[in-house]
């Protein structure tokens, strides 16, 4: 039985392919060697694009250490006008200022990329809600997927998003300062996910082992929790629900029985912070 197409090999076919041609004409690829691994691409966009340059770098050492994925620590920089842009199914956008639309074929190549099983996570590190960067976001989320697409809505916080890997409940970062995570679908699947509290910030420790931002108001706990969404989103874009499987409900309502008081460390064997990965994550 010949391999089936990898995710990678069905993105980088939608960037030429017609949707009704997509699964017939993709050609199979084995995950072999280190072109298999997971990675980060961060997109170029606007001019305050990487506010926290060493935050995807720690976030796959982390998701390393913590999971079974395979991740390569630097990220790629990608742009919607590069041909890269279908080489990994997660895009990572960061900024702290306001962007101007990019030019129409290149609002097109997201909509496609998003279409057709890429995901795009969100991270806002204007340390607010409502400024430059956000309505930028906005502006772009109506280009890329207008109308009937369904726009940004609250993610519920018992969504599988929540609990990929980890327990959680709701988006911390560098801030706290937004309780909730947005999300834009793809019929079922979330194909944008976006966080206004600055999750690049908690992630970013540089080569001396120091971290470079103090998370506010909960200091290292909340940083945890920052880190335990990173590896959530990622998990989700891999696995999208599977977590939904009846077999693990059962584990996932044992364990949100029991939330800690002060949102940090769950006890061994309870607890909505520990990982739901160590039973099937």
């Amino acid at each position: 039985m010949p391999p089936r197409p990898t995710r990678r090999a069905l993105l980088r076919a939608a960037a030429v392919l017609p949707a009704g041609a997509l699964l017939a004409r993709a050609r199979p690829a084995a995950a072999i060697g280190p072109s298999s691994k997971f990675r980060f691409a961060q997109l170029q966009l606007g001019g305050g694009w990487q506010p926290r340059p060493d935050a995807l770098r720690r976030l796959a050492w982390e998701l390393e250490k913590r999971t079974s994925i395979d991740a390569e620590l630097e990220p790629v920089i990608t742009t919607l006008g590069s041909p890269s842009l279908h080489d990994t199914p997660l895009l990572y956008l960061a900024g702290d200022r306001g962007f101007d639309l990019p030019p129409q074929p290149q609002i097109e190549a997201l909509r496609r990329f998003l279409t057709f099983g890429g995901t795009l996570i969100v991270d806002s590190a204007e340390g607010g809600v409502g400024g430059a960067f956000d309505q930028a976001v906005r502006r772009l989320l109506a280009a890329a997927l207008p109308a009937p697409a369904p726009g940004l809505e609250v993610v519920a916080p018992d969504h599988v998003a929540f609990t990929s890997f980890y327990l959680l409940d709701r988006p911390v970062g560098r801030v706290a300062i937004s309780a909730v995570m947005e999300a834009q679908r793809v019929g079922d699947r979330l194909a944008v996910m976006y966080v206004q509290n600055d999750l690049g910030g908690a992630w970013s420790r540089d080569n001396f082992g120091t971290y470079q931002f103090t998370c506010e108001p909960g200091g290292e706990a909340q940083r945890e929790q920052a880190f335990r969404l990173g590896v959530n989103l990622v998990m989700y874009t891999l696995c999208l629900d599977y977590k939904t499987d009846q077999v693990h409900v059962p584990f996932i309502m044992r364990r949100r029985r029991w939330k800690p008081a002060d949102g940090g460390r769950a006890p061994s064997g309870a607890g909505s912070g520990t990982g739901a990965g160590s039973g099937g994550g």
